[in-house]
């Protein structure tokens, strides 16, 4: 980083000053991070950054967390400048299992981060914000909640699939490594509806000059493979209902496959059914209202039983108030499962 590493051996100079004076030497720059004047500001911060990622004994969090609330500012500002130089700051930290926990830890910060890659970024910045991520999930906590938190993966798919550079691509592809090999049951339901395993196998043709993005693809394929060979139908459905990503793949419009897995939906205390009425609940997708009142309404014409549960679990007064929805296909979808919804058993025979 600029301004900070012409000679490197002079850090110690700074870190050891705290043998003398515990204030030194983080205190005086954590104070003038709040400064109004921009120049002192991001100086500051590039000279914390330099100290904090030379740091022989473990941060502390007096230190480190000033620091964060700093560069999550910087992250959400509108000036590029500082958003760029909060991203090259966490880049330098992020190797510390202290600063990763930290980073995860501070809401606003990652919020900002993913953000960043949602709005069209330049390829530099793509990859720097994707070598963050990819530190990240080194820590096994953030392999197992990152997707659940920020939806990350078909995120991460886009960006990939639009990348330019290699090194954007490689960058992804080994955390996609990482939440694989890390907490494979939180991350591939999200994988397998975003459609990794065939963008994997279209990645393994291609010429490369790395050869790390070489077998991490190839760990990805074949881990992929192996793992979505053995899925029936219904895991399939069930992957996607996980993923809150549902479309209109051929599954739900399936009438055999409702007759022989309705009733699934009502195990594990009707886990599957509870997650579609939380999605008709909380998505403000046309498309995921639409699929999940057309499920709903597959369920009770296959499952009579199914009208007094959905009706308990709440499903009965959401599906009736989709009937006002703006979009005519929300709309339709809604009146078809409520007249399902109320018509008695005679009627249905």
């Amino acid at each position: 980083m600029k301004g900070g590493i012409d000679h490197e051996e002079r850090i110690p100079w700074f870190t050891n000053a705290s043998r003398t004076d515990p204030e030194l030497p983080y205190g005086p720059l954590l104070r003038i991070l709040d400064s109004q004047d921009d120049f002192v500001q991001l100086k500051a911060t590039q000279i914390l950054t330099v100290l904090l990622s030379s740091e022989k004994s473990p941060i502390q969090p007096q230190q480190l967390h000033p620091f964060l609330n700093t560069l999550a500012l910087f992250v959400v500002n509108p000036s590029p400048n500082k958003r760029d130089i909060a991203v090259q700051c966490l880049e330098a930290i992020l190797s510390r299992p202290e600063c990763r926990k930290a980073v995860w830890a501070n809401a606003s910060l990652l919020g900002g981060l993913v953000d960043i890659l949602r709005h069209n970024p330049t390829p530099q910045m793509s990859y720097q914000v994707g070598f963050c991520l990819w530190l990240l999930t080194f820590e096994q906590e953030v392999a197992e909640q990152i997707q659940k938190r920020f939806d990350i993966i078909p995120l991460l798919v886009d960006v990939a699939q639009n990348a330019a550079k290699e090194k954007v691509i490689r960058v992804i592809v080994a955390t996609f490594r990482n939440l694989v090999s890390k907490a494979p049951q939180a991350n591939l339901p999200a994988m397998l509806v975003a459609q990794l395993l065939p963008f994997a196998k279209n990645l393994s043709t291609r010429k490369w000059t790395d050869e790390d993005i070489v077998e991490d693809i190839q760990f990805l394929r074949d881990e992929l493979s192996a793992r979505f060979e053995s899925l029936t139908t219904y895991d399939e459905y069930r992957s996607e209902l996980l993923s809150g990503h549902l479309s209109w793949t051929p599954v739900h419009e399936s009438d055999l496959f409702w007759k022989e897995n309705a009733t699934k939906l009502n195990d594990n205390d009707y886990e599957l059914l509870k997650i579609l009425i939380r999605l008709l609940n909380e998505s403000n997708d046309p498309i995921v209202l639409a699929v999940a009142s057309h499920d709903i309404g597959q369920y009770v014409k296959h499952y009579e039983r199914g009208k007094k549960i959905l009706t308990d679990l709440g499903g009965k007064t959401r599906v009736m108030e989709l009937m006002s929805h703006p979009n005519s296909d929300v709309r339709y979808q809604a009146l078809i499962s409520v007249q399902r919804l109320v018509s008695h058993p005679w009627a249905a025979v």
